[in-house]
């Protein structure tokens, strides 16, 4: 029996509307995702990558078309179910951190559980696990204003891995680093997708497709190309 695409999109359109004129963003766009990839979805700006993205995170709804999870109708499912759903199954890593000052790196890990009634201990414990996997564990009692950027990101990676989700989807990753910590923290997403973490990555930066065995390629809205490669290209030394 072949196994259920993890993230599955048929003939998936959002269309908004402002000042009452309708305003299609993404266009019919068919994909299946699988447990285990690591996949870029590139295109330049006004491509439709954030709706897609909020589209594959359950954030967003589509127009027309549907979205399912492990075979589920998202659209087909409560509010507040869909809410729990996202929760545990995506974990979200964006390009300003999004981590709260006023706590530390290992605080800003365990907030996500704190919505799960997960206790105090616990969530604190599994936080210094998820810290420990993205090489933070030694500057948990560290606040972000005394992080660099990457450091942040790692966190913010660590957040995004606590609750074990089924997808990790980030959102220009490597967007606000310099090239030597992008190229790190993409080894990072590498590292994670070789233990059976899924990965997608939103990006309009092409170094990050060469780091991914599959990119989608948008384009206006619509879906241009979906490419999977045998072997992924040598990875450039972070110290070069």
């Amino acid at each position: 029996m072949t196994a259920l695409p993890l993230i599955s999109l048929r003939s998936v359109s959002r269309t908004y509307r402002t000042d009452g004129i309708a305003v299609t963003a993404v266009r019919n766009v068919s994909f299946d995702i699988a447990q285990g990839e690591i996949v870029a979805v590139m295109g330049p700006s006004g491509s439709g990558k954030s709706t897609l993205m909020n589209m594959i995170g359950l954030l967003d709804l589509p127009s027309e078309g549907a979205v399912h999870l492990e075979g589920a109708n998202v659209a087909e499912l409560s509010e507040d179910r869909r809410s729990s759903l996202r929760a545990r199954s995506i974990g979200f890593v964006f390009q300003s951190y999004n981590l709260l000052a006023r706590h530390n790196a290992i605080e800003n890990v365990a907030l996500p559980l704190v919505y799960c009634g997960v206790s105090r201990a616990e969530r604190l414990a599994r936080a210094e696990r998820s810290l420990q996997a993205v090489g933070m564990l030694h500057r948990a009692h560290h606040f972000p204003r005394q992080l660099s950027g990457g450091e942040q990101q790692r966190v913010a990676i660590a957040r995004a891995l606590i609750a074990s989700p089924l997808i990790v989807l980030a959102d220009e990753p490597t967007g606000a680093l310099d090239s030597r910590t992008g190229a790190e923290i993409l080894a990072l997403f590498a590292a994670l997708n070789r233990t059976g973490q899924t990965i997608v990555m939103i990006t309009h930066d092409p170094g990050i497709a060469t780091q991914c065995r599959r990119t989608i390629r948008l384009h206006d809205g619509e879906l241009v190309s979906d490419e999977t490669v045998a072997e992924l290209l040598p990875r450039r030394s972070v110290a070069s």
